[in-house]
């Protein structure tokens, strides 16, 4: 089973790419959660959309031709509008995601994304703007619980401890559960560009997790050798 989440009724959302089945994908994926989706396919034809939409969120690709995602961004925090902003960034660009953050946007999501991911990502930054469902946002796989607003994790109705970086790494298995994911996906989403030091460290922080999580049940961690790791609910570990 994957999250569980009360869809967030009423809440604009304002998709602006210009690939077509990107902001389709996304359209149809957050209409689905419940959201009431705009798509615009540039920044000029975004700026339109915004003098008759005013939408809770925005979700602005960095690469498009003519204005930008950056020069859109600017432009809309010059004029003092604070709408959250998720960005859509190339995968390895960590300086897009610095300067998307200088410029105030509030998340990023490289692409190739997972949709739950997005959806997860859209979620907390409407919580965080006071516009989420004020519903508590669990991810169940299983018999393992994650509750985001309460930092818990309880498997088989045990409580786990975990630290700040086992609880994110958690979290993106599950939001990835039944799909394998590389440690340079568990690297880009959990340690994102903070991170220098050695890729090992996802070994060794899986380890400490099934550790934690093997106390309570049957293992759900899955090795795939030479590709990644992936979550699944034990009966079909």
């Amino acid at each position: 089973m994957d999250s569980l989440r009360k869809p967030a009724k009423g809440v604009r959302v304002l998709v602006v790419d210009d690939e077509l089945p990107i902001t389709e994908l996304l359209q149809m994926a957050l209409t689905f959660e419940g959201y009431d989706v705009s798509v615009a396919s540039s920044g000029r034809e975004a700026l339109d959309v915004l003098r008759t939409v005013k939408p809770d969120l925005l979700i602005l690709d960095v690469m498009m031709p003519g204005m930008d995602g950056f020069t859109l961004l600017r432009r809309l925090r010059e004029e003092r509008n604070d709408v959250p902003v998720l960005l859509l960034t190339a995968k390895d660009a960590v300086e897009d995601r610095v300067q998307g953050l200088q410029l105030g946007s509030d998340d990023y999501v490289t692409k190739p994304f997972s949709l739950a991911e997005l959806v997860a990502r859209v979620e907390a930054i409407l919580r965080r703007s006071g516009q989420g469902t004020g519903a508590p946002t669990r991810i169940v796989v299983g018999d393992l619980v994650l509750d985001e607003d309460a930092h818990q994790v309880l498997r088989a109705g045990h409580e786990i401890e975990l630290t700040a970086t086992e609880f994110k790494l958690l979290r993106y298995l599950m939001l990835n559960a039944n799909k394998v994911v590389s440690k340079a996906q568990i690297l880009d989403h959990v340690w994102q560009y903070d991170f220098g030091g050695d890729a090992n460290i996802v070994e060794t922080y899986i380890s400490y997790l099934r550790k934690k999580l093997d106390g309570y049940g049957p293992p759900m961690i899955k090795t795939v050798r030479g590709v990644g790791y992936s979550l699944r609910a034990a009966e079909s570990a």
